[in-house]
């Protein structure tokens, strides 16, 4: 019996000694976390927007004058400057109408070499009576009558001229020009619907890009409130190839749409881009980087500090003057690089808690770090 107290008076004592150790302090200090520095700073504002190439002049190469094709004179692909002959037609019949046209113009001017002392002599002869008031009025009709046939035939001569000069088919541009359609021996007319080649020009080059009207009508918004600067002169526009890497030659947008197209919603803008070593070609698909502006005080925050709610909304814990967290609801409007553009819900000098999120819940108390990660705003040349 007396062993049996002996035990349970030791079970009591270890069972109360082990309670004492399970209980939890009464005062645990606040969790630490890692905060960064909400800054404000002038960002430049630009979107990234798909489109293709064009070229910057294109002019399709065709007869003015029929005939039979004798000779192509230009390689196919090369470079052409304007006036330099493509083709020759053969000219034999055009010799012929424009050696016609000069002997009429002849005829002509000795006609009037004949008519003009008549008209002359007649009008000397009428003041003394020695002919008719009809003689002289036929020899003066017959003077004007030579004077048109001249004109005539001179205009006669040009137009000669001027198709004989067609036969001799000319790059109406500089550029490049593509392979040709027809070849020797081919008989062309006038005007003809198929064109001989056609000549681009590539150096600049056009980049022809869509917006979509409502984000258009947005940065108008933002000018006009004064949230967003533009600098005086054409936006800057960065070229990025279809395999990701940035094209060398920057370009200048030149041309934004003044109607929206009602099919897509979309407004058209061109830039144009220096193509020196015409690396781009008409039809190629690239992104182009336009500079739409600069905003002023724009805030980037770091991507770890900032989560979805249920709700898919962007919201954000930040420890305030007081030490107690609390939960904000942002509005974005992109990224840049690894940090979310910050709308609204952040103002500058608020401590953001990036580090230690899992530790604390809003109207919890904490204290800050800076935090382990580098958070800092490094300059970068677009936001998206």
């Amino acid at each position: 019996m007396k062993k049996d107290f002996v035990f349970l008076a030791c079970a009591a004592t270890l069972i109360a000694g082990c309670g004492s150790q399970q209980e939890a302090p009464v005062n645990a200090p606040p969790p630490q976390v890692g905060v960064h520095t909400v800054q404000t700073r002038a960002l430049p504002l630009n979107i990234t927007l798909p489109g293709r190439t064009s070229a910057f002049m294109v002019a399709e190469v065709r007869p003015q004058v029929g005939g039979l094709l004798q000779k192509r004179l230009f390689t196919e692909g090369a470079e052409v400057k304007a006036g330099t002959p493509l083709y020759q037609i053969d000219p034999a019949t055009f010799h012929a109408a424009h050696n016609s046209a000069k002997a009429a113009l002849v005829r002509a001017e000795a006609n009037l070499l004949a008519a003009a002392p008549k008209a002359a002599r007649y009008k000397e002869l009428l003041q003394i009576e020695g002919v008719s008031r009809q003689d002289y009025d036929d020899a003066v009709a017959a003077e004007a009558q030579a004077r048109a046939d001249v004109e005539s035939a001179k205009a006669a001569l040009a137009t000669a001229r001027i198709n004989l000069d067609y036969t001799r088919v000319e790059a109406p541009i500089s550029g490049r020009i593509s392979r040709s359609s027809v070849t020797p021996g081919a008989l062309l007319t006038a005007g003809q619907e198929l064109a001989l080649a056609t000549v681009q020009q590539l150096d600049p080059i056009y980049v022809d890009v869509t917006q979509s009207g409502e984000e258009l009508l947005r940065l108008k918004k933002l000018v006009a409130s004064g949230a967003l600067k533009q600098e005086g002169g054409q936006a800057r526009v960065v070229v990025k190839l279809a395999d990701g890497s940035t094209y060398p030659h920057e370009g200048k947008l030149q041309f934004s749409g003044s109607s929206v197209d009602p099919g897509t919603g979309n407004v058209m803008l061109r830039a144009i881009v220096p193509n020196p070593k015409h690396d781009l070609l008409p039809g190629m698909f690239v992104r182009a980087v336009v500079e739409n502006g600069v905003d002023e005080n724009a805030i980037a925050v770091p991507q770890q500090g900032v989560t979805r709610n249920a709700k898919g909304e962007a919201t954000a814990l930040v420890l305030n003057p007081n030490g107690i967290v609390e939960q904000r609801v942002l509005v974005t409007t992109g990224t840049l690089g690894d940090q979310w553009l910050v709308k609204s819900g952040l103002a500058a000098g608020e401590r953001l808690i990036v580090e230690g999120l899992q530790k604390v819940q809003p109207g919890q108390a904490a204290v800050f770090a800076p935090a382990k990660t580098s958070v800092a705003l490094k300059p970068a040349p677009a936001a998206q």
